[in-house]
């Protein structure tokens, strides 16, 4: 099969979203290879939501999850992950007991109930079309898709300054036969940079100036002490999932999260506000050997060039610009 640049790179697994397009919001579903992946995960900022984050711990009793659920509709979105678990147990997936096979759904929500409806979010009929969607082991659909159908990205002005965020993903092959992918649901509260030196590339919009970007740690500066309040201007997050076929445990799977995660703060600044509830989940499914530094440098990169993609292939939406009509109209 042809490289796909992202995450369904890494062999035996698969990715699907849905969406609610009325009420821009969504979720995006990774479901593991068969028997489950050992799971880490790495948390920054000061505004998270998440579900089953304990199970990934090196100290718990499960020792792998069976998919992982990124969600817009902020805690209420974590409703979609019952359909993970829902269409993974009909499957006979999960962790066995004696009792029944319990599926590990691992979940991350970002904060979207700014634009559309907030009435209306992601549940577990989504979940589970999601799931549908990934069974059929396509390409990973990227921009305005699944968690990042209501993303935004900027918004220290407000979220009528503030740009499309969206879904993004990429892969490498980081040795023969060692393959690492990565997938954000991008939401930052700051601004998008390109890596690579090429500057803001999304992010707040001056007032006045619809096509001319504000530097978001400038106004930061300028608004002086004031701290940012939680609030649809400022309520943000970066969700996201780097899977790879090395053999890790879950000591590795966390020390890889650890490391891997300092890849968002190469394509956002600010990165990690108290606004932010940045959570990035690591999967390993496989018996390729690396060194788990070697991996996370990898990873950190993918992970950059995934927010980026987001970004590059995001639309205009709910009234929120994207980068590529910004640019048409410049």
């Amino acid at each position: 099969m042809a490289r796909r640049d992202d995450l369904t790179d890494v062999a035996g697994f698969r990715a699907g979203s849905a969406e609610d397009r009325s009420a821009a919001t969504g979720c995006t579903v990774v479901l593991c290879p068969e028997g489950g992946a050992v799971g880490g995960v790495a948390q920054r900022g000061g505004a998270h939501g998440t579900r089953e984050t304990d199970p990934l711990r090196p100290l718990h009793l499960v020792d792998r999850c069976h998919a992982i659920l990124l969600a817009g509709g902020s805690a209420f979105g974590l409703d979609a992950a019952g359909g993970v678990a829902r269409w993974l147990e009909v499957r006979g997936i999960g962790f066995e007991t004696s009792a029944a096979r319990v599926p590990i759904v691992p979940a991350a929500v970002l904060f979207d109930l700014g634009i559309g409806r907030a009435d209306r979010r992601p549940d577990a009929a989504m979940g589970e079309a999601a799931c549908i969607e990934a069974e059929r082991g396509e390409a990973i659909r990227q921009g305005n898709a699944g968690a990042g159908c209501g993303a935004t990205v900027g918004k220290v002005l407000g979220i009528e300054r503030a740009m499309k965020g969206g879904l993004g993903s990429a892969s490498e092959e980081v040795l023969p036969g060692l393959m690492v992918g990565a997938l954000s649901a991008v939401n930052a509260f700051g601004d998008i940079l390109d890596p690579s030196g090429g500057g803001i590339l999304a992010g707040a919009r001056r007032p006045g100036q619809p096509d001319s970007l504000a530097d978001t740690l400038a106004a930061m500066r300028e608004r002086g002490a004031a701290p940012l309040a939680f609030s649809r201007d400022a309520s943000s997050t970066v969700i996201a999932v780097v899977a790879t076929n090395a053999r890790l445990d879950k000591s590795g799977a966390n020390a890889f999260a650890e490391m891997a995660i300092a890849g968002l703060a190469r394509a956002i600044r600010p990165v990690h506000t108290m606004v932010d509830g940045d959570t990035l989940f690591t999967l390993s499914a496989g018996d390729a050997d690396c060194d788990v530094s070697l991996l996370a440098a990898v990873a950190a990169d993918l992970l950059a060039r995934s927010v980026v993609r987001a970004i590059r292939a995001a639309e205009s939406f709910a009234g929120v610009p994207a980068l590529r009509d910004l640019r048409a109209g410049a």
